[in-house]
């Protein structure tokens, strides 16, 4: 069986995906906040494959109530969840309200959490089930400018680290991807202000996350660099001693 359950997949990493699966003969459980951008991106695709629900991921009864409903549609089985919605402020941490620091960690983590108490007790059921969350290339090193959103992504690390050897007994593989900055609405809409993005500058889109994603179906890993380039730098990060990563990371933050 090949479905998959997708959050924020009216945009960017999460529609590219679900347009990637899509075209592989998936059967697709599509959400988002934005319901109206769903239906309008799915029109002339397979009602038989597709089913589309308006998603706040905060909110854990509604994680519960449209994950349980698709599931429902495949013999209470799921076998791949892509944990994709997230929001991002590039801003100083201290120009950043105290409620838009948590709604950056209700979305990016709890949002997470929430869904993959939801789809637990359908994924432990399903041959091959798999969890993809979203991860990032700032969950390495916090990136100045975006510290919330980096420490957001530090957290979605250590829940795939966790429920990747938790969950083994189940047989459910849970992985993540790490993109670096990806030309979608998400950052596009930020104005620029982090120095650090302003020198690495952006050179990936969805569609190139999206190809990763199927990499992380068909050959998983529990951390999957995006891109060559920071594929090695990742690899790096991991070898060399934190104060070479800071210190490069220093550099890069200088205006």
């Amino acid at each position: 069986m090949k479905n998959a359950f997708i959050t924020g997949a009216a945009s960017g990493i999460g529609r590219a995906t679900a347009e990637t699966l899509y075209a592989q003969g998936w059967s697709l459980g599509l959400a988002d906040i934005n319901e109206q951008a769903l239906k309008e991106m799915t029109l002339g695709w397979d009602e038989q494959r597709v089913c589309c629900y308006a998603l706040d991921v905060t909110k854990p009864e509604q994680c519960a109530a449209v994950i349980g409903e698709f599931a429902a549609q495949h013999d209470k089985q799921l076998r791949l969840l892509f944990n994709s919605a997230g929001i991002l402020q590039i801003d100083r941490f201290e120009d950043v309200s105290s409620q838009r620091h948590q709604q950056i960690f209700d979305i990016n983590v709890m949002g997470t959490i929430h869904c993959c108490q939801a789809a637990f007790p359908y994924l432990r059921h399903t041959s091959g089930a798999q969890v993809i969350n979203m991860s990032s290339a700032s969950a390495t090193y916090g990136i100045p400018r975006l510290a919330s959103y980096s420490a957001s992504k530090f957290a979605i690390s250590g829940l795939t680290e966790a429920l990747e050897l938790e969950w083994e007994e189940y047989g459910i593989r849970v992985c993540d991807v790490m993109p670096p900055f990806v030309s979608t609405p998400m950052l596009n809409e930020q104005a620029s202000g982090a120095p650090v993005l302003d020198k690495l500058g952006v050179h990936l889109n969805a569609e190139d996350v999206a190809r990763t994603i199927l990499q992380q179906i068909e050959q998983p890993k529990t951390h999957r660099a995006v891109s060559l380039q920071f594929a090695l730098t990742y690899a790096a990060s991991q070898l060399l001693p934190r104060a070479v990563t800071r210190a490069i990371i220093r550099f890069l933050n200088k205006g």
